[in-house]
Protein backbone atom coordinates (compact mmCIF):
# COMPACT_ATOMS: atom_id res chain seq x y z
CA UNK A 1 0.00 0.00 0.00
CA UNK A 2 1.26 3.46 -0.79
CA UNK A 3 0.09 6.50 0.93
CA UNK A 4 1.05 9.71 -0.65
CA UNK A 5 0.16 13.62 0.08
CA UNK A 6 0.84 16.92 0.92
CA UNK A 7 2.58 17.82 4.44
CA UNK A 8 0.09 18.48 7.32
CA UNK A 9 -2.46 16.02 5.44
CA UNK A 10 -2.88 12.98 8.19
CA UNK A 11 -0.95 10.72 6.24
CA UNK A 12 0.84 9.16 9.25
CA UNK A 13 -1.97 8.98 11.29
CA UNK A 14 -3.84 7.02 8.44
CA UNK A 15 -1.01 4.73 8.02
CA UNK A 16 -0.77 4.12 11.73
CA UNK A 17 -4.01 2.93 11.52
CA UNK A 18 -3.85 0.61 8.81
CA UNK A 19 -0.56 -0.73 10.20
CA UNK A 20 -2.91 -1.97 13.38
CA UNK A 21 -5.55 -2.96 11.16
CA UNK A 22 -3.32 -5.11 9.06
CA UNK A 23 -0.39 -6.12 11.19
CA UNK A 24 1.42 -4.03 8.10
CA UNK A 25 4.79 -2.02 8.69
CA UNK A 26 5.46 1.49 7.89
CA UNK A 27 7.77 2.27 5.31
CA UNK A 28 9.21 6.11 5.47
CA UNK A 29 8.70 7.47 2.32
CA UNK A 30 9.95 11.31 2.79
CA UNK A 31 13.22 12.67 2.12
CA UNK A 32 13.23 14.65 5.34
CA UNK A 33 12.14 12.26 7.64
CA UNK A 34 14.92 10.59 7.11
CA UNK A 35 16.96 12.52 9.11
CA UNK A 36 17.73 11.76 12.75
CA UNK A 37 18.63 15.17 13.88
CA UNK A 38 14.87 16.27 13.05
CA UNK A 39 12.50 14.68 14.05
CA UNK A 40 10.30 17.27 15.48
CA UNK A 41 10.27 20.13 12.42
CA UNK A 42 9.99 17.48 9.91
CA UNK A 43 6.92 16.05 12.05
CA UNK A 44 8.39 12.54 12.38
CA UNK A 45 6.53 9.98 13.94
CA UNK A 46 7.00 10.37 17.93
CA UNK A 47 8.67 7.36 19.73
CA UNK A 48 5.33 6.33 21.16
CA UNK A 49 4.17 6.10 18.06
CA UNK A 50 6.96 4.23 16.58
CA UNK A 51 6.13 1.76 19.41
CA UNK A 52 3.03 0.95 18.21
CA UNK A 53 3.76 -0.72 15.20
CA UNK A 54 7.02 -1.31 13.17
CA UNK A 55 8.39 1.78 11.08
CA UNK A 56 11.38 1.85 8.38
CA UNK A 57 14.04 4.13 7.48
CA UNK A 58 12.91 6.88 9.92
CA UNK A 59 15.67 8.92 11.78
CA UNK A 60 18.52 6.57 10.11
CA UNK A 61 20.48 8.84 8.98
CA UNK A 62 22.86 11.54 10.35
CA UNK A 63 22.32 15.34 9.00
CA UNK A 64 25.47 15.53 7.58
CA UNK A 65 25.08 12.75 4.85
CA UNK A 66 23.81 13.87 1.47
CA UNK A 67 21.15 11.64 1.34
CA UNK A 68 19.61 11.12 -1.97
CA UNK A 69 16.53 8.99 -3.46
CA UNK A 70 19.08 6.18 -5.18
CA UNK A 71 20.14 5.66 -1.94
CA UNK A 72 16.99 5.60 -0.38
CA UNK A 73 16.09 3.21 -3.12
CA UNK A 74 18.44 0.51 -2.06
CA UNK A 75 17.15 0.87 1.68
CA UNK A 76 13.70 0.52 0.86
CA UNK A 77 14.75 -2.54 -1.47
CA UNK A 78 16.20 -4.36 1.61
CA UNK A 79 13.54 -3.16 4.20
CA UNK A 80 11.04 -4.99 1.30
CA UNK A 81 12.67 -7.60 1.22
CA UNK A 82 12.70 -8.52 5.19
CA UNK A 83 8.97 -7.37 5.24
CA UNK A 84 7.60 -9.71 2.46
CA UNK A 85 9.69 -12.33 3.96
CA UNK A 86 7.75 -11.90 7.49
CA UNK A 87 4.71 -12.55 5.63
CA UNK A 88 3.52 -8.69 6.75
CA UNK A 89 2.23 -5.96 4.60
CA UNK A 90 4.33 -3.08 3.59
CA UNK A 91 2.80 0.61 3.79
CA UNK A 92 4.91 3.29 2.31
CA UNK A 93 3.86 7.09 3.82
CA UNK A 94 5.17 10.42 2.57
CA UNK A 95 5.47 12.79 0.39
CA UNK A 96 8.34 13.37 -1.64
CA UNK A 97 7.06 12.57 -5.09
CA UNK A 98 10.38 11.77 -5.96
CA UNK A 99 10.90 8.60 -3.87
CA UNK A 100 7.36 7.59 -4.82
CA UNK A 101 8.12 7.69 -8.03
CA UNK A 102 11.43 5.90 -7.76
CA UNK A 103 9.64 3.08 -6.21
CA UNK A 104 6.79 2.84 -8.72
CA UNK A 105 8.77 3.51 -12.30
CA UNK A 106 12.52 3.37 -11.48
CA UNK A 107 15.29 6.00 -11.25
CA UNK A 108 18.24 7.14 -12.85
CA UNK A 109 21.52 4.73 -12.32
CA UNK A 110 24.06 7.89 -11.53
CA UNK A 111 26.33 6.46 -9.43
CA UNK A 112 27.42 7.77 -6.10
CA UNK A 113 29.69 10.98 -6.39
CA UNK A 114 32.92 10.84 -4.43
CA UNK A 115 33.44 13.31 -2.10
CA UNK A 116 36.28 14.77 -3.62
CA UNK A 117 34.19 16.05 -6.36
CA UNK A 118 31.51 17.04 -4.25
CA UNK A 119 34.00 18.72 -2.05
CA UNK A 120 35.67 20.57 -5.10
CA UNK A 121 32.28 22.04 -6.63
CA UNK A 122 31.42 23.34 -3.45
CA UNK A 123 34.01 25.46 -2.90
CA UNK A 124 34.15 26.56 -6.17
CA UNK A 125 30.08 27.68 -5.47
CA UNK A 126 31.32 29.25 -2.58
CA UNK A 127 34.32 31.11 -3.89
CA UNK A 128 32.90 32.07 -7.68
CA UNK A 129 29.25 31.79 -6.80
CA UNK A 130 26.28 29.69 -8.93
CA UNK A 131 26.30 31.94 -11.91
CA UNK A 132 29.93 30.86 -12.52
CA UNK A 133 29.01 27.44 -11.87
CA UNK A 134 26.31 27.53 -14.04
CA UNK A 135 28.53 28.96 -16.89
CA UNK A 136 31.00 25.95 -16.20
CA UNK A 137 27.76 23.37 -16.78
CA UNK A 138 26.63 25.03 -20.00
CA UNK A 139 30.06 23.86 -21.10
CA UNK A 140 29.84 20.31 -20.32
CA UNK A 141 26.00 19.71 -20.26
CA UNK A 142 24.20 22.14 -22.09
CA UNK A 143 20.83 20.19 -21.68
CA UNK A 144 20.76 20.73 -18.35
CA UNK A 145 22.01 24.22 -17.99
CA UNK A 146 19.27 25.10 -20.79
CA UNK A 147 17.13 23.60 -18.35
CA UNK A 148 17.53 24.84 -14.70
CA UNK A 149 17.64 28.62 -13.71
CA UNK A 150 20.82 30.12 -13.37
CA UNK A 151 20.55 30.65 -9.83
CA UNK A 152 19.74 26.66 -8.63
CA UNK A 153 22.35 26.59 -6.61
CA UNK A 154 21.41 22.98 -5.35
CA UNK A 155 20.68 21.42 -9.20
CA UNK A 156 23.32 23.25 -10.67
CA UNK A 157 25.74 21.56 -8.36
CA UNK A 158 24.46 18.29 -8.58
CA UNK A 159 24.38 18.10 -12.14
CA UNK A 160 27.95 19.64 -12.23
CA UNK A 161 28.93 16.73 -9.91
CA UNK A 162 27.96 14.09 -12.14
CA UNK A 163 29.49 15.32 -15.00
CA UNK A 164 33.10 15.54 -13.10
CA UNK A 165 32.88 12.23 -11.21
CA UNK A 166 31.36 10.00 -14.28
CA UNK A 167 32.32 11.99 -17.88
CA UNK A 168 28.53 11.61 -18.49
CA UNK A 169 25.76 14.49 -18.48
CA UNK A 170 23.08 13.46 -15.98
CA UNK A 171 20.32 13.34 -19.31
CA UNK A 172 22.36 10.68 -20.26
CA UNK A 173 22.26 9.01 -17.14
CA UNK A 174 18.30 9.60 -16.84
CA UNK A 175 18.04 7.52 -20.03
CA UNK A 176 19.96 4.57 -18.30
CA UNK A 177 17.25 3.56 -15.44
CA UNK A 178 16.85 1.60 -12.57
CA UNK A 179 13.66 -0.81 -12.94
CA UNK A 180 10.94 -0.24 -10.66
CA UNK A 181 10.77 -2.06 -6.68
CA UNK A 182 6.95 -2.10 -7.27
CA UNK A 183 5.70 -3.12 -10.89
CA UNK A 184 2.35 -1.49 -12.15
CA UNK A 185 -0.18 -3.91 -11.07
CA UNK A 186 1.90 -5.44 -7.70
CA UNK A 187 0.29 -2.02 -5.33
CA UNK A 188 -2.25 -0.05 -4.52
CA UNK A 189 -1.85 3.69 -4.45
CA UNK A 190 -3.98 7.00 -2.84
CA UNK A 191 -2.84 10.55 -2.79
CA UNK A 192 -4.93 12.07 0.23
CA UNK A 193 -6.55 15.80 -0.97
CA UNK A 194 -7.27 17.37 1.74
CA UNK A 195 -9.51 20.71 0.72
CA UNK A 196 -6.71 24.06 0.19
CA UNK A 197 -7.82 26.23 2.85
CA UNK A 198 -7.66 23.79 5.45
CA UNK A 199 -4.81 22.42 4.76
CA UNK A 200 -3.34 25.20 4.73
CA UNK A 201 -4.51 26.65 7.93
CA UNK A 202 -3.63 23.01 9.53
CA UNK A 203 -0.03 23.82 8.50
CA UNK A 204 0.09 27.12 10.09
CA UNK A 205 -1.01 26.14 13.20
CA UNK A 206 1.37 22.82 13.32
CA UNK A 207 4.21 25.24 12.95
CA UNK A 208 3.69 27.29 15.79
CA UNK A 209 2.97 23.67 17.77
CA UNK A 210 5.86 22.45 16.02
CA UNK A 211 7.86 25.09 18.21
CA UNK A 212 6.19 24.95 21.51
CA UNK A 213 7.25 21.15 21.22
CA UNK A 214 10.77 22.43 21.16
CA UNK A 215 11.77 22.91 17.24
CA UNK A 216 13.99 26.04 18.02
CA UNK A 217 16.37 24.06 20.57
CA UNK A 218 16.36 21.29 17.54
CA UNK A 219 17.26 23.73 14.82
CA UNK A 220 19.43 25.20 16.91
CA UNK A 221 21.11 22.05 17.59
CA UNK A 222 21.58 21.24 14.32
CA UNK A 223 22.75 25.07 13.53
CA UNK A 224 25.38 24.09 16.06
CA UNK A 225 27.35 21.36 13.84
CA UNK A 226 28.34 23.94 11.44
CA UNK A 227 27.12 21.99 8.31
CA UNK A 228 27.17 22.97 4.43
CA UNK A 229 23.94 25.25 3.93
CA UNK A 230 23.81 23.34 0.63
CA UNK A 231 22.80 19.81 2.67
CA UNK A 232 19.19 18.68 2.00
CA UNK A 233 18.54 18.62 6.24
CA UNK A 234 19.97 22.24 6.07
CA UNK A 235 17.11 23.17 3.66
CA UNK A 236 14.24 21.30 5.34
CA UNK A 237 11.26 23.86 5.42
CA UNK A 238 11.70 26.21 8.62
CA UNK A 239 14.99 25.31 9.06
CA UNK A 240 16.66 28.01 7.34
CA UNK A 241 14.38 30.36 8.68
CA UNK A 242 15.16 29.49 12.69
CA UNK A 243 18.35 29.43 11.62
CA UNK A 244 18.12 32.89 11.09
CA UNK A 245 15.99 33.93 14.02
CA UNK A 246 18.89 32.20 16.40
CA UNK A 247 21.19 34.37 14.66
CA UNK A 248 19.78 37.51 15.14
CA UNK A 249 18.99 38.23 11.75
CA UNK A 250 14.93 37.95 11.80
CA UNK A 251 12.39 38.20 14.62
CA UNK A 252 10.47 35.29 15.63
CA UNK A 253 7.51 35.88 14.21
CA UNK A 254 8.98 36.69 11.09
CA UNK A 255 10.84 33.25 10.85
CA UNK A 256 7.29 31.74 11.71
CA UNK A 257 5.87 33.04 8.71
CA UNK A 258 8.13 32.36 6.30
CA UNK A 259 8.65 28.64 7.52
CA UNK A 260 4.61 28.35 7.45
CA UNK A 261 4.80 30.30 3.65
CA UNK A 262 7.46 28.04 2.70
CA UNK A 263 5.73 24.94 3.92
CA UNK A 264 2.26 26.13 1.93
CA UNK A 265 4.22 26.28 -1.17
CA UNK A 266 5.80 23.37 -0.70
CA UNK A 267 2.42 21.78 -0.06
CA UNK A 268 1.05 23.64 -2.97
CA UNK A 269 4.10 21.82 -5.52
CA UNK A 270 3.19 18.37 -4.08
CA UNK A 271 -0.17 18.68 -5.32
CA UNK A 272 0.91 19.37 -8.77
CA UNK A 273 4.08 17.37 -8.98
CA UNK A 274 2.02 14.23 -8.44
CA UNK A 275 -0.99 15.08 -10.87
CA UNK A 276 1.52 15.29 -13.30
CA UNK A 277 4.19 12.95 -12.11
CA UNK A 278 1.90 10.03 -11.03
CA UNK A 279 -1.45 10.06 -12.54
CA UNK A 280 -2.34 6.40 -11.34
CA UNK A 281 -2.62 7.22 -7.71
CA UNK A 282 -6.17 7.80 -6.81
CA UNK A 283 -6.93 11.14 -5.42
CA UNK A 284 -8.71 10.47 -2.60
CA UNK A 285 -10.24 13.24 0.58
CA UNK A 286 -9.49 12.02 3.84
CA UNK A 287 -12.77 11.74 5.25
CA UNK A 288 -12.67 9.06 2.41
CA UNK A 289 -9.48 7.59 2.50
CA UNK A 290 -10.38 5.08 5.26
CA UNK A 291 -13.17 3.68 3.42
CA UNK A 292 -11.00 3.57 0.51
CA UNK A 293 -8.44 1.87 2.22
CA UNK A 294 -10.72 -0.66 3.83
CA UNK A 295 -11.73 -2.05 0.14
CA UNK A 296 -8.29 -2.73 -1.09
CA UNK A 297 -6.74 -4.31 2.24
CA UNK A 298 -9.03 -6.74 3.05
Amino acid sequence: MLIAGPTASGKSALALELAQKTGGVVINTDSMQVYRDLRIITARPTADEEALVSHRLYGDVDAAVNFSAGVWVGDAAEVLGEVRAQGRPPIFVGGSGLYFKALTRGLSAVPPIPTAVRDSVRARLEQHGVEALHAELAQHDPVSAERLKPRDRTRIARALEVVEATGRALPDWHRDGLPPLLPPGRFHALFLAPQRDGLYARIDARFEAMLDAGALDEVAALAARGLDPLLPAMKAHGVPALIRHLKGEISRAEAVEIGRADTRHYAKRQFTWFRHQLPDFAWIAPEAAREWLDGRSS
